[in-house]
């Protein structure tokens, strides 16, 4: 599907499915066996820790809103602690209100992803320290 049909099935108001590709927003989101609900959404709505689609001049992402100010909306993949922006709200195609796992699916407002999600958004900072530390272990 070509980023056009994407963002017209967007406008017109469509959810759609996408399967990003990377490792980005690991480890809440696998490459490969996640996909994402998409779908349009109010941008006076979005808050910190909504994860969204949007346009840049390489062509679509999905990152994590990290912080929102009258500048626009700065974002962070799960696996980068480098924040990204101002992102415009023109450049907003949509917010992940899902994720397919395994042929089931969940939304993103469930208390646990939430939760989670909102923890990790947190340790940011020293998101790296936990890397360090995680491949001690393997």
């Amino acid at each position: 599907m070509y980023t056009y049909d994407i963002e017209q099935l967007l406008k017109d108001g469509s959810a759609i499915q996408l399967k990003p590709q990377g490792y980005s927003m690991y480890p809440l989101f696998h490459p490969g066996r996640d996909e994402a609900i998409i779908e349009a959404y109010p941008i006076d709505q979005l808050r910190r820790g909504d994860v969204i689609l949007y346009r840049r001049d390489q062509g679509i992402l999905v990152h994590r809103i990290c912080r929102i100010t009258s500048d626009g909306f700065y974002l962070v993949g799960d696996n980068q602690t480098e924040i990204e922006g101002p992102l415009r709200p023109d450049q907003i195609r949509g917010k992940m209100t899902g994720v397919v796992r395994g042929g089931k699916s969940f939304s993103v407002s469930h208390p646990l992803y939430r939760m989670l999600s909102s923890l990790w958004l947190f340790l940011r900072p020293i998101r790296p320290l936990f890397w360090r530390t995680a491949t001690l272990f393997r």
